[in-house]
């Protein structure tokens, strides 16, 4: 029978390989080992940690639980034995859950959450990047970045900044097809949209004064706002994109803004988070970070 220390660290393995045969390769040991471990922990705790089948192991409610529990307190066992570690680094170590928009988590929130792992070196995150705005508390994540305000009661949420959206097009685009002056334009132009994964229909692109435009028939359509961006660079048509993806090559000529006096007002950043009892320092830590870099975005 192996020590129950022992069974810990295979179960948070297969946890973050999401494999046994993966966790195995990982920890240098046998498949086999690794469900016998699975199996000795589940008859201890009387649950069952993970639904299996005959293609994919599935952790249950119970064993994320106790994958959380029992990841801080390897971490602070491991801390005791560490001679270069101190004790505000133990607290700091585990896994920080986060989420944000595909564009802005790359460009802003990625490199800020690399620095902080790189200082704190038991600190793990976990980055969910998608344009769906996630329900922290039901999907268990521990800090959002979105546009837009929070309007939850479980939530505390902070504005750091606010962030503009451009209408624009490459220079050889609008050399040969003229620059639209007004909103009505672009119906004559070749554009694009994003797709709302929701609803499967395309976001409308917004206006000052709360106007909206969809495009009848765009030539591009994505769920990704950086492959419409590389869209619109290569000339294929006029887009409507987040400043974080479109001012650097606006400043190298590389876009070209239209329409600018019908630029709808910026939208507000905000960074949010859970509203527990008590939030590890580890959460604290990123969640001020990400308020301090965005804040100067």
């Amino acid at each position: 029978m192996l020590n129950r220390l022992e069974m810990l660290r295979i179960f948070i393995a297969a946890t973050e390989a999401g494999s046994f045969k993966r966790a195995a390769v990982r920890l240098g040991i046998s498949p086999q080992a690794v469900t016998r471990a699975i199996q000795e922990l589940e008859s201890i705790q009387g649950e069952l940690l993970f639904h299996r089948n005959t293609r994919q192991v599935r952790i249950t409610a119970f064993g994320e639980q106790l994958a959380e529990r029992a990841r801080d307190s390897l971490l602070l066992f491991d801390a005791l034995f560490s001679a270069h570690r101190g004790t505000e680094e133990a607290e700091f170590a585990g896994v920080v859950r986060v989420t944000a928009p595909v564009a802005l988590g790359r460009i802003r929130v990625l490199p800020a959450l690399t620095e902080l792992a790189l200082l704190h070196r038991g600190l793990r995150i976990e980055l969910h990047l998608s344009d769906v705005p996630a329900d922290l508390v039901d999907e268990r994540i521990d800090i959002g970045v979105r546009f837009g305000a929070v309007r939850d009661s479980r939530i505390v949420a902070r504005k750091v900044a606010t962030h503009r959206f451009h209408i624009v097009g490459a220079p050889a685009l609008i050399q040969r097809l003229g620059a639209p002056s007004q909103i009505r334009d672009l119906e004559a132009l070749p554009t694009t949209v994003m797709q709302d994964v929701t609803t499967g229909r395309p976001w409308p692109w917004w206006f000052a004064d709360g106007q909206q435009y969809t495009p009848a028939a765009p030539v591009f359509t994505s769920n990704d706002s950086e492959a419409e961006r590389d869209a619109v660079l290569g000339g294929l048509a006029f887009g409507q994109l987040a400043a974080s993806l479109a001012d650097e090559h606006i400043a190298s000529g590389k876009l070209v803004p239209v329409l600018k006096q019908f630029e709808p007002d910026p939208w507000d950043i905000f960074v949010y988070r859970p509203r527990p009892g008590a939030v590890p320092l580890r959460v604290r830590l990123v969640f001020d970070s990400l308020v301090k870099t965005l804040s100067h975005a």
